[in-house]
């Protein structure tokens, strides 16, 4: 039998790299970034597809999912940009792009994979399952953190507002919540403080926790979820 197809736009060696990983055993992997440089590590490591795409551009989106031979039956969304800076000193085209990659992105590739998966038959009742990477920023915002806040905030009513209207038509949307740095070992500001382990978030634990999304039950979907380390406030 033919392995589902798996799409994660925006893809790196983060958290990208984990759900690829991790997705890879049982889908069909397409990964798609802004540049292929980015993907070429994870791709020879999978066996994935690459398309090299700017998520906030209609056409290169539509592109992505009508070069699919079938329906994905899993999406996911992780770009996001932010600006910090002073609310005054903000520059207005810098905040339009960063909204526009976090927020009008995701509702690009959440419009064009729940087409692709209503237009399918569905498996179980069901048709697939679309996630977006949030952050903290889309429940409270911070100082100098205005562009980040608005497109996270943007993101997140995006997800809700798809959940009520797909998961009645079999398809599982979910916003995750990443309240915290990401463990990165090739970025020295991204690795756990001395004598603190785990203070940073493991990519693949919060993989773990996507994974679970897609294997859900649909008696049972989580429409929102929040990863954060042990020792982090909130």
């Amino acid at each position: 039998m033919t392995k589902p197809i798996a799409v994660i736009v925006g893809v790196g060696d983060g958290l990208s790299a984990s759900l690829a990983r991790k997705l890879a055993p049982d889908h069909r992997l397409v990964l798609a970034a802004r540049t292929g440089a980015r993907m070429a590590g994870v791709a020879a490591e999978t066996g994935a597809r690459t398309v090299a795409m700017d998520a906030s551009d209609p056409a290169q989106m539509a592109a992505l999912f009508d070069g699919l031979d079938a329906a994905p039956r899993v999406a996911i969304y992780n770009p996001s940009a932010r600006v910090r800076s002073p609310l005054i000193e903000l520059d207005p085209e810098t905040v339009r792009k960063a909204v526009e990659v976090t927020a009008f992105g995701a509702f690009l590739m959440g419009q064009a994979a729940a087409r692709a998966m209503l237009a399918a038959e569905p498996q179980d009742g069901t048709r697939g399952t679309i996630l977006f990477t949030g952050a903290s920023a889309g429940v409270k915002g911070f100082p100098q953190s205005a562009s980040f806040a608005m497109g996270k905030f943007a993101q997140r009513g995006l997800a809700q507002s798809m959940a009520r209207e797909l998961h009645p038509q079999g398809i599982h949307v979910a916003w995750i919540n990443i309240d915290g740095g990401i463990r990165n070992p090739s970025r020295p500001e991204r690795i756990d403080p001395p004598g603190n382990p785990d203070a940073m978030l493991d990519p693949d634990a919060i993989a773990d926790t996507y994974l679970h999304l897609i294997a859900q039950h649909r008696s049972a979907w989580t429409e929102e979820v929040a990863v954060r380390p042990w020792v982090e406030r909130f």
